[in-house]
Order: structure tokens, then C-alpha cells, then sequence
């Protein structure tokens, strides 16, 4: 049987753990956001868009979409993980502030 000190321990542990990666994701403000919205409303603000560059396909909504998720997107498409030619050179001009204000902002719509 542990000892009872063990698991209060492991928990501060484990907190402490994960204080470098969260330490490096800046807090995101929506309304920081509002004035960033307009390189991504246009294409991801119209409900059933598709666009013809660099194919025809379906624009997804990102309204509601998981701030880390889109922070993750974002990131991925910075350094080229993820390909798609706009996307690359919308998050290449991005600050990682900027893709947090932007998360926060689309994660608190509906």
C-alpha cells in the first residue's frame, strides 16, 4: 500500500510536468481577435463555400472548432506540416498570439 503522501505527490508532480508546454502557449484574446478576423471570415465565415484553389473542395467552418485544435491547424500549416498553398502563407504571417487570439475568438463562436 502507498503511503498516503504518494498520490497528493505524484499529482503536484505531474502539474509541474506540464508547466514548460503550457508556459509557451500564449493565452488567447477573442477580442484581441476581432481585428485579425478578416483574412479568415471570407472563406471560413460562408456556411457551404467552396473554393477552386488549389481544387474544388469544401471550406470547413471553424466557428465552434476547439481552440487548441485550431491553434495545432495553424501551427501545422506554418511549417508546412499541413499543405494547402493558402493556408501556408495565411499562418506564415501569423505570430503565435495571433493564432491564439484567433483560436479563442472562433472557439467561442456557435
Amino acid at each position: 500500500m502507498l503511503p498516503r503522501i504518494a498520490i497528493p505527490l505524484t499529482a503536484a508532480f505531474l502539474s509541474l510536468a506540464s508547466l514548460p508546454a503550457a508556459a509557451q502557449a500564449p493565452a488567447g484574446n477573442a477580442d484581441a481577435a476581432k481585428n485579425k478576423v478578416s483574412m479568415c471570415i471570407g472563406c471560413h465565415g460562408i456556411g457551404g463555400y467552396k473554393t477552386a484553389y488549389p481544387d474544388v473542395y469544401h471550406v470547413p467552418r471553424i466557428s465552434g472548432q476547439h481552440p487548441t485544435y485550431i491553434v495545432n491547424a495553424l501551427r501545422a500549416y506554418k511549417t508546412g506540416e499541413r499543405s494547402h498553398p493558402s493556408m501556408k502563407g495565411i499562418a506564415a504571417s501569423l505570430s503565435d498570439q495571433d493564432m491564439a487570439d484567433l483560436a479563442a475568438y472562433y472557439g467561442a463562436q456557435k
